[in-house]
């Protein structure tokens, strides 16, 4: 599949809303916390149109139990995920576009999508300069998932430098749920 970068547009916003009520009906409790996180998340900036949803749970217990009550909802465990920090949902075949991640509640792997959308959210230049790097990522990555990625990492860990330090300067915690 292509990469595909475009404006931002409004609609991601309530897709996320609603498939994280969905998440909500369909885990309850067991979701803690339910986050639109990723490009898609941030006003005004240019994304993949994928929407990218970060589950928070207390623990990896009752695992099994969650992967059942995803599937009832159409997301499918990709159990071939090889990040150790979080576990993987994808849709089901047919379905919209969508990234599940779940994370342990409070664990760094957790923080740093939040830490990193919140600080996009409130510095529209950073946008404008993550923007204009995906555009010309995606041109030089059209057809190579795994290159635009890793080809991303500089600015990421450029723009996570400044977030954490203004996380500091203005007390940053992540906030309550999205849904």
């Amino acid at each position: 599949m292509d990469i595909e970068i475009m404006p931002y547009h409004s609609s991601w916003k309530s897709e996320f809303l609603e498939i994280g009520q969905r998440i909500r009906e369909a885990l309850g409790d067991a979701a803690v916390r339910i986050y639109h996180i990723g490009s898609t998340s941030v006003e005004g900036l240019a994304a993949k149109p994928i929407i990218d949803i970060q589950v928070s749970v207390r623990s990896w217990n009752n695992f099994e139990h969650l992967i059942c009550q995803f599937n009832s909802i159409g997301y499918v465990h990709r159990a071939d995920n090889s990040d150790k920090t979080k576990r993987y949902f994808r849709e089901a075949p047919g379905g919209k576009r969508t990234h599940i991640h779940v994370r342990e509640l409070g664990s760094w792997a957790e923080q740093f999508p939040l830490l990193f959308r919140d600080y996009l959210r409130c510095h529209t230049d950073e946008c404008e300069l993550y923007a204009v790097v995906k555009y010309e990522l995606m041109k030089k990555f059209q057809k190579d998932r795994r290159g635009y990625v890793d080809a991303k990492e500089p600015i990421i860990w450029d723009i996570m430098r400044r977030a954490s330090s203004w996380s500091q300067e203005v007390g940053w915690r992540a906030g309550e749920t999205d849904v």
